[in-house]
Order: C-alpha cells, then structure tokens, then sequence
C-alpha cells in the first residue's frame, strides 16, 4: 500500500513540474507592448529572429505617412534599417548621416542603410491624428492599426522577449 502511494506522489509531483514548465518556461519570441513604465502586457505579435515589420504613422503637422522599418536581431535588440516619409518638417530629418544613404523616388524621401539599435522603444498611439499602424510578413502583407489594440493616445515600450504561455495568457495576440 506505502509503495503504491509512494507511485502516485511521485507521479503527481512528476505531473506538476511538467504542467509548470510548460506554463512558465518562456518558448515563443514575440515583438510585446508593455502598457507605458510596466511590465503588463497590453499584446505582443509572434516574431522569429531577422523578421521585419514596420511601423506606419501618420505626421500629426503634414498628415502624411511616415514609415519606419525594423529587424529583429538575433539577440533580441530592434534596428532600424529604413525610414520612408514624404514631407520635410518638424521631427523629418532633412538628410542622411554618415554611412546611411539618402534617396528620393516614387514622390518619397528614403534614407537606407540606416544602423539604429534599441533593446526597446517607446511608441506612441496617435492621439490627434490616430493612425498608427503594424505591418509584417515576409512581404509585408499583415497589417493591423493600433486602434484595434489600444487607445488612441496610449503609449507603450516595444521589446523583443521570450514569453511563456502564462505570459501569453496575458496579453493579446496580434494578428490579421
């Protein structure tokens, strides 16, 4: 009876460490909203190391787009790579820096080549002007606005981590 009892704490215990690591053992890399200063996960968008996406906004002045693109490195850090806008203007730059290059073509100004590294960024839904929008694939073929996810004015520090599927529970996934 004691070694029959002794089977069944063990497989329980057994069970339980299982049902742990899998409920908490981080697993899926995701692109993830905290909710401003927290760690509280307003939604996060599946992503794999060297996926793109882009941010799209609209310029609160000129009210054209504004489109950033990003990489997700290896080491979980986001680059910039591009940046594509139509107007000059307030917060536009106005030319390349070193290394980077500076083209105008199909009625837009892109600067290419651009090497920015951030572990994370702050990103604000528009407010004024509440356009901001997600798009990724390999083709860029995915794209939600903000609206859909968060308030017009809310903002957010944008990291690329590992969550668990406890963690995953508490947010809200992105997609299409």
């Amino acid at each position: 009876m004691k070694h029959n009892k002794k089977i069944k704490v063990s497989i329980l215990i057994i069970l339980l460490a299982l049902f742990s690591l899998l409920l908490f053992v981080p697993f899926r890399t995701a692109l993830v909203f905290y909710k401003e200063n927290t760690e509280e996960i307003e939604a996060f968008l599946p992503v794999q190391e060297r996926d793109t996406f882009q941010i799209i906004f609209t310029h609160s002045i000129h009210l054209t787009d504004v489109v950033e693109k990003y990489i997700v490195m290896d080491n979980h850090d986001i680059k910039q790579y591009e940046i594509v806008y139509e107007e000059f203007g307030i917060g536009m730059p106005s030319n390349a820096q070193e290394g980077e290059k500076f083209e105008y073509k199909d009625g837009k100004y892109h600067i290419t080549d651009l090497d920015n590294i951030f572990p994370s960024m702050n990103v604000r839904n528009g407010k004024t002007v509440s356009e901001n929008r997600l798009v990724w694939g390999k083709n860029d073929e995915h794209l939600v606005y903000f609206n859909e996810y968060f308030e017009p004015g809310a903002w957010f520090k944008l990291k690329v981590e590992k969550l668990s599927l406890w963690q995953s529970m508490k947010g809200v996934s992105i997609h299409e």
